[in-house]
């Protein structure tokens, strides 16, 4: 009981991007991520450094990731370049800029790279294209879908159509798809949404990928707690009328970030992933009544608003 409670008072989450040189044709084979291979980014000042997706451009690694800290609970979409903490910076251009992001999926298509944000308090899954300038920027495109508090979408192209996988916030274990022949026709919903899971495969944890002509779909396995571990799962069917797939294996939290893993993101011969540990400080009881003194502030200044 008194560990509970210093653990509850003392201690916080603090999440961190890791990578590992390997394939996801060896991820498949192995069922696991190569412990020898595993290195760790430089902690930031970050709470949550967590939701990488990674992309390689010009021979330069990208990682697009959320940046949060817990005392202002909004986070935003940076960048790392070349797995250096202090280059990169806050990606700009995403709206609105109030609201809390997380999640920048980055896929291509064709020429051209794209990234689908959670925007969830936005009721929205917005399509942005990026650009590269003299700085990183996010030029919206287009609604895809919208009227719902939407989390964690991830889209992949397969067989001449391409497949938006989401689920919403306060449904549990619901899983959602729609479906467009290309990213400017309107994407349908699929004929059984919602359709029903389970804790440990209705929220999706990073970047829908194939290995020999078939799909796997990483979710969060939140059985016991958030960002417990990860599943993987083989798409066996997957049409505008019917969906099916089966749990392969589980990607348990990494050493030393060993209470928790929920995101995964590819490229090439590179897997990219963030994990959770538990830390104590002294100053932890302050920052979280801080937080809860800002939260109740903009909260009554919403409502004067209104």
């Amino acid at each position: 009981m008194l560990y509970k409670l210093i653990n509850k008072i003392f201690y916080a989450d603090k999440w961190n991007i890791g990578y590992a040189i390997q394939t996801p044709e060896n991820l498949i084979k192995t069922e696991k991520i190569n412990a020898n291979d595993i290195a760790w980014l430089k902690e930031g000042s970050a709470d949550y450094a967590a939701d990488p997706f990674v992309l390689v451009r010009n021979k330069s690694v990208l990682i697009f990731y959320e940046n949060l800290q817990n005392l202002f609970g909004k986070g935003t979409i940076n960048v790392i370049k070349d797995f250096d903490v202090d280059r990169g910076g806050v990606i700009k251009g995403i709206t609105p800029e109030r609201h809390h992001l997380s999640y920048p999926y980055i896929f291509k298509d064709g020429t051209k790279i794209y990234c689908i944000p959670e925007t969830a308090s936005a009721c929205e899954i917005a399509l942005y294209e990026v650009e590269f300038k003299s700085e990183i920027i996010f030029k919206k495109n287009r609604i895809l879908v919208k009227g719902q508090p939407f989390v964690d979408s991830s889209i992949i192209y397969y067989e001449d159509k391409y497949w938006l996988f989401t689920s919403v916030k306060k449904k549990p274990e619901q899983l959602f798809i729609y479906h467009a022949d290309t990213l400017s026709d309107e994407f349908i919903p699929h004929k059984l949404n919602p359709i029903i899971t389970d804790k440990k495969n209705y929220r999706n944890a990073g970047n829908i990928f194939s290995v020999n002509n078939k799909l796997y779909r990483p979710t969060q396995n939140l059985e016991e707690k958030y960002g417990g571990s990860i599943m993987i799962n083989k798409i066996i069917e997957l049409s505008e009328t019917k969906f099916s797939s089966e749990r392969k294996f589980e990607i348990l939290p990494l050493s030393p970030y060993y209470e928790g893993i929920h995101n995964i993101s590819f490229s090439d011969n590179l897997i990219v992933f963030d994990g959770k540990r538990r830390y104590f400080s002294l100053s932890i009881p302050f920052k979280k009544a801080l937080r809860r003194l800002i939260y109740y502030s903009e909260k009554a200044a919403r409502l004067t608003k209104a």
